[in-house]
């Protein structure tokens, strides 16, 4: 950034801003360590991007971990939750598998809600107090819940009410609640909006004398960034007890400290280019045609797969996935029990050597008995997906034909 010939390469608010992170980072490059949460002009970049998304409801850099993605961040606290064998993790079903196998590894217990797959995905506060009971019957202790919002793998976007309803339960039950919103720039549904756990307990009060135990998970491998490699993300711990935090901390010491260009790109993230800077027009048009390409291909394949005859498919509404029901003939299921495997599961392995598409058996994520099918992405060109759906028809149409 400092030969004279880099102005001819990089915008003037570039380099301007690279010049500020050397600063931040105390005038080294990005192969140093830095704090264990992070670098705190990072962290101070987040939390001012938390408190203008929330609409001023107040956030500290200190309750602010920069991660290694959210799975870190994610896998830091599932361990400070489960102590032991008695303790139970609230999760949705589906869910996305880092919840699942951290609870396992670690030795927890599991106690899955279920989501209303007819009411596209949404949440029960019926359903979360059956799961409850159930579970401390068995003499589970259950201390806490994960909602993930919008949805992965099943794409739906919560109502404001919903998160109301979801951050009562929490506080009534006592329950720390991990608020996994990574995709939260990708809401397709114009007449949705995302609300964080963080407002939702605001504006329920519950902030005010600590009633919740939140924390929340953001990355930048999601968005419209998809920046996965560069392992960036954060978490903030809100209403957690100051002892509590710092023996989170430990664990993050434990680490040393994130990767420092993952810290960079969280901060370029959460914070761009001024609206006076001369990169902030191509930076917000460059994001528009990304989110404009997403919202269309969403459209495109939800309803594309939900034409075909056996699958059902509910509107990926947000986040970056479809997970479309599929009738599976008895012959499959016959098939599948002799090989040992779930049907969702030979019939993946099926789609793929037939047409060379790669999905996610559903078998996977979790599902209610008897359900069967796979979760996909929309991420790949909008002039591949029409064949995508083609071919997923004709495959569909030689499956059932076959195990008919």
């Amino acid at each position: 950034i400092d030969p004279p010939h880099a102005s001819k390469l990089f915008p003037a608010d570039a380099i301007r801003r690279a010049r500020e992170i050397k600063k931040g980072l105390g005038g080294h490059g990005t192969g140093a360590y830095s704090h264990s949460q992070g670098a705190l002009c990072f962290r101070q970049d987040i939390s001012n991007f938390i408190q203008n998304r929330d609409g001023g409801i107040p956030s500290d850099p200190d309750s602010i971990f920069i991660t290694n993605g959210a799975s870190s961040g994610i896998q830091m606290i599932l361990q400070a939750l489960v102590a032991d064998s008695k303790c139970g993790v609230m999760i949705p079903i589906p869910q996305y598998p880092i919840y699942s196998a951290t609870i396992d590894m670690l030795g927890g217990q599991k106690v899955g809600y279920y989501l209303d797959e007819n009411k596209s995905w949404d949440m029960s506060m019926e359903e979360l107090e059956r799961s409850l009971e159930d579970a401390r019957e068995k003499g589970i202790h259950v201390n806490s819940m994960v909602l993930i919002n919008p949805g992965n793998p099943t794409g739906q976007v919560l109502s404001k009410s919903a998160l109301r309803d979801v951050v009562h339960f929490c506080a009534k039950h006592k329950l720390v609640l991990l608020a996994d919103e990574v995709y939260q720039e990708n809401i397709y549904d114009e007449n949705l909006k995302f609300t964080s756990c963080k407002q939702a307990a605001h504006d329920a009060g519950l902030l005010d004398n600590d009633d919740l135990e939140l924390v929340s998970f953001h990355s930048t491998s999601k968005g419209l960034f998809g920046e996965c490699g560069r392992r960036g993300g954060y978490m903030e711990l809100v209403g957690i007890d100051e002892g509590v935090k710092e023996h989170i901390y430990k664990l993050a010491s434990a680490s040393l400290c994130s990767t420092v260009s993952g810290q960079v790109m969280t901060s370029l993230m959460v914070r761009g280019p001024d609206p006076e800077d001369e990169s902030y027009e191509s930076h917000e048009q460059e994001k528009s045609v990304i989110f404009q390409s997403l919202k269309r291909r969403s459209k495109m394949v939800s309803e594309g797969l939900n034409q075909i005859p056996g699958f059902s498919c509910q509107p990926a509404q947000g986040a970056m996935y479809c997970f479309p029901a599929v009738k599976m003939p008895p012959g499959a299921i016959k098939a599948a029990k002799e090989q040992g495997v779930a049907p969702d599961t030979m019939y993946a392995i099926s789609l793929l050597e037939q047409t060379g598409i790669c999905v996610v058996p559903a078998s996977g994520f979790g599902q209610e008995e008897g359900r069967w099918g796979f979760r996909t992405t929309f991420l790949p060109p909008e002039k591949d997906i029409e064949k995508a759906v083609d071919l997923f028809k004709s495959h569909h149409a030689e499956f059932v034909k076959k195990y008919s």
